[in-house]
């Protein structure tokens, strides 16, 4: 019985501590192992969860999503940060890829399960699945992650160690560079996501359908990302990464030069943009990898900063939209 506003808040709840905490876990992560934080963030996702499926009132929903989210900001960083740790050149282009293609299943396979769980279940139950998810990746983290030794063995003060490490990174022209370019890629698929419900609807696409459309994306993005992992041992980093531009450019300006021309319909809108998924698929990889491997004993540092831009960013585009 709650407004439409007041239920968005559990969500923007979510969304602040993922973003914000990377920030902590990032540096934290180089200063005392990625285990540790890891296994953490895993704690706090599940008593998230437990807490949101039994919450009594949308006051404690939105508490326990702050929580959830505050979990759940450690997978991003450590994630990232670990294939920086077990892997270098093309092998590391090669697993981003695959982390790529995960990330690109996992919106759409998520909507329609989670659609599915509330429709049959109740919402309770998607906070129940999410609970038992954090509960199996904190085993599969125990029983099979290599413990990370931190590379400094002088240990400051880990506020000063965490504000040097930015400090530390700012400086580097790449990074920053990569940086832009992964921010700027998530806010154009934002972007895409304000903009597309508007657009489709006035096509005459209904609620029901507009979910086929947007999922272009996210499923060439996988392709893309395919081919990455494919292409890892045999073309440049650079060139890969060049190759994903001009996919992306390519795909906006088509879709551009449709709606300039006339064509307006559904098909016209979206089948573009497949060329934009690949390219992102291309030019993920790299680009990550680029960005923990600058100054890899501040890989941890250097994840964090990348997913909290990428969602500052992110939700910049869909809020100009």
């Amino acid at each position: 019985g709650a407004g439409q506003s007041a239920v968005q808040l559990t969500f923007s709840g979510f969304v602040v501590t993922y973003g914000c905490l990377q920030l902590l876990y990032g540096p934290l992560s180089d200063r005392v192992g990625r285990k540790k934080v890891l296994m953490t963030g895993l704690t706090l996702a599940f008593a998230g969860s437990v807490l949101a499926a039994l919450a009594p009132g949308l006051t404690g929903l939105t508490a326990a999503r702050v929580l959830q989210g505050a979990g759940c900001a450690a997978g991003m960083v450590v994630g990232r940060a670990m294939v920086q740790d077990l892997f270098s050149g093309p092998e590391r282009t090669r697993v981003m890829a695959y982390v790529g293609m995960c990330m690109g299943l996992c919106p759409p396979a998520a909507t329609i399960l989670g659609g599915q769980l509330h429709v049959r279940l109740g919402w309770q139950a998607n906070f129940v699945l999410m609970a038992v998810l954090a509960a199996g990746l904190w085993v599969a983290a125990w029983r099979g992650l290599p413990a990370h030794q931190p590379h400094t063995t002088v240990q400051p003060h880990w506020l000063r160690a965490m504000g040097a490490a930015y400090a530390r990174l700012a400086r580097e022209p790449a990074f920053l560079l990569y940086v832009s370019i992964l921010s700027m890629t998530a806010a154009t698929f934002y972007s895409f996501l304000a903009g597309a419900p508007i657009v489709l609807g006035s096509y005459g696409v209904g609620p029901d359908r507009v979910g086929f459309y947007i999922m272009f994306i996210p499923l060439s993005y996988i392709v893309g990302s395919f081919i990455a992992s494919r292409l890892s041992h045999r073309v440049p980093d650079a060139t890969m990464a060049q190759s994903g531009h001009t996919c992306t450019v390519t795909g906006v300006a088509l879709m551009l030069g449709l709606g300039l021309a006339g064509v307006n319909s559904p098909l016209a809108f979206a089948l573009p943009l497949i060329l934009l998924g690949i390219g992102h698929g291309l030019l993920m990889p790299s680009t990550l990898g680029g960005t923990v491997g600058v100054i890899p004993a501040l890989a941890g540092a250097a994840a964090a900063v990348a997913g909290l831009m990428q969602q500052l960013m992110g939700a910049t585009g869909g809020y100009l939209v």
